[in-house]
C-alpha cells in the first residue's frame, strides 16, 4: 500500500471514531457507586472529627476546673507564707530562738519557758508543712494547667485541618451529585403521616425524629436546621432529658447494649463499624440523616447491616 493510501486509512478512521469515545462519560449507576463511596468516607471524616470536638470540650472543661483552684490556692500558699513569717518575727522578738533561752532564768519558770518554746515549734512546722504542700499543689496544677492548655491548641490545629479536609471532600461530593442528579442536593419535605404513640422519653425522642424529616443533613450539626447522624440521635434525645455525645462511637460506649429482638421505639441502631447511627421508631424503620446532599429521612432499619443496638440509660 502508498503512503498516500496509508494516509487516507489513518484519516478515515479518525473521523468514523467520535471525539471522546476513549474517555466515556461513566453512566448514572458507576456516578451513583462513586457518590455512594465517597458519601461512606466522608461520613467517618465527619464522625472523626465530632470525636475530637467532644474530645476538645472535655479538655476545656478540665482546663477550666485546674484554672478555678489556682487562685485560691495561690491566696491560700499567700497567707501561709505570710503565717511562716509572722512567726519568725515574733520568735525573734521575744527572744524564743532556742533551747539556750528557755534554760535561762530561774527553775521557777523553767517548766513553763519550755512549754511555750514547744508550742511554738509546734506551730511554726504546722505552717510550715502547710506552706510547702500548698506551694507543691500550686505548682502541680500550674503544671497541669500547661500540659491542658497545649493540648488544646493541638486540637484546635487538629480540627482546623479536618475541617479543611471535610470541605474540601464535599466539593468533590457536590461535583458528582451535580454530574449525576443535576443538583449537589436533593430536596426533602417534612413528614406528614401520622407519628407512632409511644411512651415515655423515648416518645419525646421519635416524635423529635419525625418532625427532623426533611432537615438538610449539615456535617456536625445537631439541629435544629441541619443534623449528622449523630447530631440527630443527640438531639432526639436531648429534647427527652438525656445527654448523648456528638459521636457514634461515643454513643455507643454510653447506651446498654442490647439484642435485635429486645429492639423498641426510642433505640439507637449502629452501622458502618460505629461510623453511622440512626434512631430506631418502630415497625422495622429507623429516622436517620443520610450524608451530604440529603436530608433526614425514614428508611428500613436494614438499609445497611447493623453493627449493633443500644439502649439510652
Amino acid at each position: 500500500m502508498s503512503l498516500r493510501a496509508l494516509v487516507l486509512v489513518a484519516m478515515a478512521v479518525v473521523v468514523a471514531v467520535p471525539a471522546g469515545a476513549a474517555s466515556a462519560e461513566p453512566s448514572a449507576s458507576e456516578l451513583t457507586t462513586k457518590i455512594n463511596k465517597s458519601s461512606a468516607e466522608l461520613e467517618k471524616v465527619v464522625e472523626a472529627y465530632n470525636k475530637l470536638n467532644e474530645e476538645t470540650k472535655a479538655t476545656k472543661t478540665q482546663a477550666g476546673k485546674v484554672a478555678y483552684r489556682l487562685a485560691p490556692l495561690q491566696k491560700k500558699l499567700d497567707e501561709a507564707q505570710a503565717d511562716v513569717g509572722d512567726i519568725a518575727v515574733a520568735a525573734y522578738q521575744s527572744g524564743r530562738l532556742g533551747t539556750a533561752t528557755a534554760l535561762l532564768g530561774d527553775s521557777d519558770g523553767l517548766l513553763s519557758r519550755m512549754s511555750a518554746l514547744d508550742s511554738l515549734a509546734r506551730e511554726r512546722q504546722t505552717s510550715i508543712d502547710a506552706f510547702q504542700d500548698t506551694r507543691e499543689q500550686l505548682t502541680a496544677d500550674q503544671q497541669r494547667l500547661a500540659a491542658v492548655r497545649a493540648q488544646q491548641d493541638a486540637q484546635a490545629k487538629e480540627l482546623q485541618a479536618r475541617k479543611k479536609k471535610i470541605e474540601a471532600d464535599i466539593d468533590k461530593l457536590s461535583a458528582l451529585r451535580k454530574q449525576a442528579y443535576g443538583s449537589a442536593t436533593s430536596g426533602g419535605s417534612s413528614y406528614s403521616g401520622k407519628i407512632p404513640s409511644v411512651s415515655g422519653k423515648a416518645g419525646v425522642a421519635v416524635r423529635y425524629a419525625y418532625n427532623a424529616i426533611g432537615t438538610p443533613y449539615v456535617w456536625a450539626a445537631e439541629g435544629p436546621n441541619g443534623y449528622d447522624c449523630s447530631g440527630l440521635t443527640l438531639a432526639a434525645w436531648k429534647a427527652a432529658g438525656k445527654s448523648l455525645p456528638h459521636n457514634a462511637a461515643m454513643q455507643w460506649d454510653a447506651v446498654a447494649h442490647i439484642s435485635r429482638s429486645q429492639l423498641s421505639a426510642g433505640d439507637l441502631v449502629f452501622y458502618s463499624g460505629l461510623g453511622h447511627v440512626a434512631l430506631y421508631v418502630g415497625g422495622g424503620q429507623v429516622i436517620h440523616a443520610p450524608t451530604f446532599g440529603e436530608s433526614v429521612k425514614l428508611a428500613s432499619v436494614d438499609m445497611m447491616s447493623p453493627y449493633g443496638y443500644g439502649r439510652v440509660r
